[in-house]
This record gives C-alpha cells, structure tokens and sequence, in this order.
C-alpha cells in the first residue's frame, strides 16, 4: 500500500514539475520587449479595392529596358520566337528578311530558331535605328505631335514598326500622315504605346550588326 501510494506521488509531483514548463508567455515581465507609449506600430495590409490592382504590370518590369522589349515582342508576336506571320515576318519582334540583312542576318531558318539571335538582333536594329534618327529624336523629344507625346522609345518602336522613313513622315508632316503597317496599325500607335521607355542605354550606331 505504501509502494503504491509513492508510486502515485511520484507521478503526481512529475506531472507538477513539467507543468511549470509551460506558464502563458507574459511580455511585460520583459522590458526589452516593451515599446513606449508614444510609439505606434504600423502595419499595411493589400488594399481592399479592386481598383488598386487593374493598372498592375506583372512582373512589374515597369519602364525599364527589359519592360519596353518585352512589351514590343507580345505586341508583335505574343513573344513566339517561332512566330512567322502571313507576310512572312519572322519571330518574337517579326523582322522582314530584307531588314535582317541590314544588320548581317541572312539565314532565315537560324534566326527563327535562336531566341539568342533574336534579342541580338532587337538591339542592333535598335542602334542602327537610333543613329539614322539621332536628329529627329533630338529635335521631337518631348514635343506633341498630333496628340502624343514624342519620345526617344516611341520614335524607335515606330521605326521597328514602319521604318525610319514612315517616322520621319509623320513628324515631318506634324501628324498628318499616319504611315500604317499591312495590318493598319499605325506609327503614331507605336510611339503612343511605346513612350517613355527607358532606352538610352543603346548606343546609336550607324553600322550596327549582329556578331
């Protein structure tokens, strides 16, 4: 009777013991943890309006260069690198043959197979571009021209669009020649759709290839 009584105090006094383990947390016998009383804490939380999030540019790439490729290439392809067009307009950003020779492309068949190539050559007719067109992105940066504001990427997203000559018609007659594409879209959507890009890190050069 004895053994069993101690064995049961001793599972009573164990069980005691372990319990003193587990006290609730109380913050205030921490004075380190304490904040003052005229601090506040502020905590921002996702908007609850739909609104907030309609104008969002996942992955918000935003202005930046990648951005402004990026969207050129859905606007032109859906970004298919393999994309050849009813004209026969190749890849993600659809150059005609005669302009990829421009820029010492010849090979048809590599270049729609080499994304590699493509960015490349996005560049380089870029620069080529940049320099034909140094003295109208000069003289038009920040002018309004039939309702848009002219910039530096609008005036190459048109010239990837329609050319350097359908850009300069359409600055040079103030809006009034609209220098459309096959399909009907015009420059003047290109250099509205396409403004205030960051691109002044391609170089303007007048002989501009793909090594």
């Amino acid at each position: 009777m004895i053994k069993k009584w101690a064995f049961y105090t001793t599972i009573l006094l164990t069980v005691a013991f372990i319990s003193t383990g587990f006290k609730p947390y109380n913050p205030q016998n921490h004075s380190w943890f304490l904040i003052d009383e005229s601090e506040t804490l502020e905590y921002k939380f996702p908007s609850l309006k739909s609104t907030d999030y309609i104008n969002l540019n996942v992955p918000f790439i935003g202005r930046f260069f990648i951005g402004y490729k990026e969207a050129i290439g859905f606007k032109e392809s859906q970004g298919k690198y393999k994309k050849i067009n009813t004209l026969g307009y190749l890849g993600k950003y659809q150059f005609g043959m005669e302009t990829l020779k421009t820029i010492g492309i010849t090979d048809s068949l590599r270049f729609i197979n080499s994304p590699r190539l493509q960015e490349k050559a996005f560049v380089a007719l870029l620069s080529k571009n940049k320099w034909v067109l140094k003295n109208y992105i000069q003289k038009f940066d920040g002018k309004i021209v039939d309702g848009v504001k002219i910039t530096e990427s609008g005036i190459l997203a048109a010239a990837h669009l329609g050319g350097v000559g359908s850009v300069k018609l359409f600055l040079n007659s103030d809006g009034k020649r609209k220098c459309k594409d096959d399909y009907g879209t015009s420059v003047r959507t290109y250099m509205r759709d396409f403004g205030n890009y960051e691109t002044a890190g391609i170089i303007a050069e007048k002989n501009a290839t793909v090594e």
